[in-house]
């Protein structure tokens, strides 16, 4: 089609979420016409979201900022089943108790990026517990399970790529397009709701969601979907070496945070300006054609920016100076990961490998020691060269910590108690 007309599909084109959609321009001439109701569903499999899911919570965002409303449909009820969605291997099973942990977890990072409210484009937030809890199974056959094709269902990539590698699928997992195609039909029912949005692995899924709506209630709905990320390394978007990088303060601090934006690749700068900041288009332009050091301005800028959005402007304030203190004064900033450890065990001493174990800095022994070997591990600033060195109290600055290295941008302190 040509641009679009209406803002929403003008801005998510232009900023690169735009990866398939159902009826492009008919959901453009809508969108230009009337305010949309539009939702993401997120499955409630750990208490934090990571990075991974900062696309389609931007996309929601993006809606609201542009006239609309968005909806958070949390998966109380489709988490019980677990969606197999790129997945090699069935989801462990959680109970109704870590279910509600996780949720609850989870909701707060919203908060952050939507404006929830009463009004007219004030985001909601739902959960499909409400519905599914109490579904007649038999009932639910008969209504609505006759409308699914299985000679389809088993062409969708979810299921296809498992029967391929002959990994094993359950009949629970293969239940899931169904329910999530329910889904929404419940929330258009409920909430006058006309578009589901998600990853481009969910595009079976939304499919099967639009034609169930126009199948039972004779609903015009519209799915689309934005482009699943890799980093430039061909890394999956928010893993890394020492696990995911989540999005609640409680799983990971701000600081890091603020240095996962600040390391990333000069190749993923431009793209990432455009999915995790707000800032112009033209001046994104110019960041992403920087070279040379000055690339590493960009990477500041953005670590602030989607510092601000997901932690606030205080932490990202905190954090950058942290990062300044760190690296370019050689000092040691408040804000740097910080373990405490009895002042009558370090000393005795302990080994080298387990420090920097027990800081977060290293996952083995075996780690511990190429860092040595490489000339990465450091204790306040000095390369570590034995592998049998003992960090005592002789290692304590004029802080009264010890400050700890591996390589030049990770850092963490351990401090006597």
């Amino acid at each position: 089609m040509t641009d679009p007309k209406s803002e929403f599909l003008r801005t998510i084109t232009a900023r690169g979420y735009l990866h398939q959609c159902t009826d492009l321009e008919g959901l453009d001439s809508l969108a230009t016409v009337q305010r949309i109701v539009g939702y993401i569903g997120f499955d409630c499999t750990a208490d934090s979201l990571h990075v991974g899911s900062l696309v389609p919570i931007m996309l929601l965002r993006h809606l609201q900022q542009t006239g609309h409303k968005p909806i958070v449909l949390l998966g109380g009820g489709t988490t019980r089943v677990g969606d197999p969605s790129g997945k090699v291997s069935a989801r462990k099973l959680l109970t109704d108790e870590q279910i509600e942990c996780n949720m609850a977890g989870i909701q707060q990072v919203f908060e952050r990026f939507l404006t929830f409210g009463e009004g007219p484009t004030d985001a909601l937030l739902v959960n499909n517990s409400e519905w599914l809890d109490n579904l007649n199974y038999v009932d639910f056959l008969r209504d609505y399970g006759r409308h699914f094709s299985v000679n389809r269902m088993l062409s969708f990539d979810s299921v296809k790529l498992r029967l391929e590698r002959e990994q094993p699928l359950s009949f629970l997992e293969f239940n899931y397009m169904v329910l999530q195609a329910y889904d929404f039909l419940e929330v258009a029912r409920r909430h006058n709701c006309v578009l589901q949005l998600g990853g481009s692995d969910q595009w079976g899924n939304i499919v099967n969601g639009v034609d169930l709506g126009r199948r039972v209630a004779n609903k015009s709905l519209f799915g689309l979907t934005s482009p699943l990320l890799e980093m430039a390394s061909g890394q999956k978007m928010g893993k890394t070496a020492l696990g995911a990088i989540w999005l609640n303060e409680e799983r990971l601090s701000s600081y890091d945070y603020w240095q996962y934006w600040r390391n990333v690749d000069d190749a993923d700068v431009g793209k990432f300006l455009r999915l995790f900041t707000e800032l112009p288009l033209n001046e994104i332009m110019h960041l992403a054609n920087l070279q040379g050091a000055e690339i590493n301005d960009a990477k500041i800028l953005l670590a602030d920016q989607a510092t601000t959005l997901c932690r606030g402007t205080d932490a990202a304030r905190s954090a950058s100076r942290t990062a300044r203190e760190t690296f370019e004064c050689g000092g040691l900033g408040s804000d740097l990961p910080t373990v405490d450890f009895p002042r009558e065990a370090l000393s005795d001493g302990i080994g080298v490998a387990e420090v920097f174990q027990l800081v977060g800095l290293a996952k083995s022994n075996g780690e511990v020691r190429r860092l040595i070997r490489g000339g990465g591990a450091r204790i306040n600033d000095v390369s570590v060269t034995l592998e049998n060195r003992r960090v005592t109290t002789d290692d304590l600055d004029e802080n009264g910590v010890v400050k700890l290295s591996a390589g030049k941008k990770r850092h963490a302190v351990l401090r006597p108690t």
